[in-house]
């Protein structure tokens, strides 16, 4: 099993943890977090509010994270930046204004549970519109950017405009219909999501019994995500990829499992059942799987559940490392023993499906998982 502490400790050498350092705010690590909204913020000088970073062990280098608040009836210092960011907003209600150098301002109005991306090196001011403060959550790909860099002047202030990405059109933050198929993934092409509680999804059987997942690609981003939900008594595929997803709780409750593929398909099985991680997750909880970890997602909720993941993997705007990891572009979407990351139910350790059947009995909650017969 990976030294996690061994690991932060040699991160902290890196320009985007030297960065972090510099900027004074509390620092939050963990292989996750059971709910965000609590995570202690401090005044944040250069954005004008409040604000802390996550460290969760699986970004591994590849993505960063941090929590924003803005007090009531304020907002923050404008900014651009050379790495792509994802805001999800967790309370509150206000407007983003975005503008490129020397072109005219354009804003877009926002909720609870709207998500955005602030097109590549434009500038941007995110304004609270209440009377409550607002929280929001930001996943990033800042320390990848910072450790290439390693100039923080130049990442804040490089005066190149990427207009092949955002050039000030009207429409461009209008929720759109943009849907269709690639390979075996339901895409949404998307700049503004208004409330990723409400988001409509389509079946992904290959991930589990009724679950419906739609992929958002935003922003011309590499750093895109997804929506996913499955209904309550039931559990996804265990499957592995790369490091660097975020996964945030938003309805019912339960727990993911976390094992490394070095123990493989059946660890309770193989004797490993010790090294199995539970993080348990409800509404604000976060996670984010080590790379080349399985990980299954179990609701034990009354009602269904619905996560949002935040990580590289888009189709539109693929990465070679994001693809590698998961072997294909539908990798996590395909078993094992087809050439994917996936592990069938039939394939996997009877213990996981015994451990959800007796949690939901404490629970007094029906599974509804469909009928086994194990490999």
């Amino acid at each position: 099993m990976l030294d996690f502490k061994e690991m932060m400790a040699a991160l902290q050498g890196t320009a985007y943890f030297q960065w972090i350092k510099g900027e004074g705010l509390p620092l939050v690590e963990g292989l996750g977090l059971e709910d965000i909204r609590q995570v202690q913020l401090s005044p944040w000088r250069r954005t004008g509010g409040k604000g802390a970073f996550i460290h969760l062990y699986g970004m591994e280098g590849l993505t960063g994270m941090y929590v924003g608040e803005i007090p009531s009836g304020g907002a923050l210092e404008p900014e651009k930046h050379l790495y792509e960011e994802v805001i999800f907003i967790f309370e509150g209600n206000g407007a983003t204004e975005v503008w490129q150098e020397g072109q005219k301002k354009q804003m877009f109005e926002w909720g609870k549970w709207s998500l955005f991306a602030p097109p590549l090196n434009s500038w941007h001011r995110l304004i609270n519109g209440g009377r409550e403060p607002v929280k929001f959550l930001a996943v990033t790909n800042a320390p990848l950017i910072m450790d290439l860099y390693r100039n923080g002047d130049f990442v804040f202030n490089c005066p190149y405009t990427f207009a092949e990405r955002y050039g000030g059109e009207e429409s461009y933050f209008n929720v759109t219909n943009k849907r269709y198929r690639k390979g075996l993934i339901a895409l949404w092409e998307t700049n503004f999501i208004s409330d990723i509680g409400s988001a409509d999804l389509e079946a992904a059987e290959e991930k589990g019994a009724a679950v419906l997942i739609t992929q958002f690609e935003i922003a011309a981003n590499c750093l895109i995500g997804h929506i996913s939900q499955w209904p309550a008594g039931r559990y996804h595929k265990a499957h592995y990829h790369g490091p660097g997803a975020t996964l945030i709780g938003l309805q019912s409750k339960g727990y993911v499992l976390l094992w490394s593929k070095d123990l493989g398909l059946r660890p309770y099985q193989n004797g490993h059942g010790d090294e199995v991680v539970e993080l348990r997750w409800g509404e604000g909880g976060i996670y984010c799987p080590p790379g080349g970890w399985f990980h299954q997602h179990f609701n034990t909720g009354n009602g269904a559940a619905r996560h949002l993941a935040i990580r590289f993997g888009g189709r539109i705007h693929p990465t070679g490392f994001s693809i590698a990891a998961k072997r294909h572009d539908d990798g996590v979407l395909v078993p094992i023993k087809k050439g994917g990351t996936l592990i069938d139910y039939e394939d996997e350790d009877p213990e996981i499906r015994r451990r959800f059947e007796a949690t939901l009995k404490k629970e007094g909650v029906a599974c509804s998982m469909p009928h086994v017969a194990y490999a």
